[in-house]
């Protein structure tokens, strides 16, 4: 299964993709794991991205689109792989569907997790609490849901037009919103 996850900041991606990924034994590959990895680490990448994470916008497309597309090139993921924020514009989109078209592996599908705003902002600021992360302040946050709406919610007119939108709601306990996903993905051929 190649799969990309989409839906605003907050909306459980990260959390499904795990769930998913075990389901499917198939990588997870967070861009945001890899942007906080970098982070921490120090490194030059990491420095960049802090300064733009920080406002709550994005990292550039060019630094993105190269990680990604060397992730891609990994052994794991010949049986398929999970993106989760990534594409996230419909630049980014169109750079992923070349990518794989050179390697001749299609997606599968693009499943859209939604929630409405101030859920998010709710969840964001726990998360923030208990995981004493400097990125999920309430102006930040704020500003991510706009920058989403602005720049990545585009991406999901573009998979509908491609045929590969599967949508879920992001409401409810886990285990449920797992169910309701691979229920929804096993419309989808493998």
């Amino acid at each position: 299964m190649r799969l990309v996850l989409v839906g605003p900041p907050g909306a459980g991606k990260g959390t499904q993709a795990q769930f998913l990924a075990a389901h499917y034994s198939i990588p997870h590959i967070s861009t945001g794991d890899i942007f906080r990895a970098n982070l921490k680490a120090g490194t030059e990448l990491g420095i960049q991205a802090k300064g733009f994470m920080d406002r709550g916008e994005l990292v550039p497309d060019s630094v993105t689109n190269d990680m990604v597309r060397d992730r891609l090139t990994h052994e794991d993921v010949a049986n398929g792989f999970i993106l989760d924020g990534f594409p996230r514009n419909v630049a980014q989109a169109e750079v992923l569907r070349a990518i794989l078209a050179d390697k001749r592996t299609p997606l599968h599908a693009v499943l859209e997790f939604s929630l409405a705003d101030e859920e998010i902002i709710a969840r964001l600021l726990q998360r923030a609490e208990i995981e004493n992360r400097e990125d999920d302040k309430e102006e930040v946050i704020k500003r991510r849901l706009e920058v989403y709406a602005e720049q990545t919610a585009p991406i999901i007119s573009f998979y509908r037009n491609e045929g590969l939108l599967v949508s879920v709601s992001a409401v409810g306990n886990i285990e449920d919103i797992t169910a309701h996903a691979i229920s929804a993905l096993s419309r989808v051929a493998q």
